[in-house]
């Protein structure tokens, strides 16, 4: 799960996203501070993967 957190004035909404790519698209249209934030999960596999 890929989370986007927008902080702007005295706001902070976060955004859920399933995939990287599709966090990264929507990044690109907010306004504010923003962090991208990959969340593991303790009992998932994690599938790295190096470009």
């Amino acid at each position: 799960m890929w989370v986007i957190t927008v902080f702007a004035g005295q706001n902070v909404t976060m955004y859920e996203f399933e995939s990287e790519n599709e966090a990264r698209e929507r990044i690109q249209s907010l306004e504010g501070y923003t962090v991208l934030s990959n969340v593991v999960y303790y009992n998932e596999k994690l599938q790295l993967q190096f470009n």
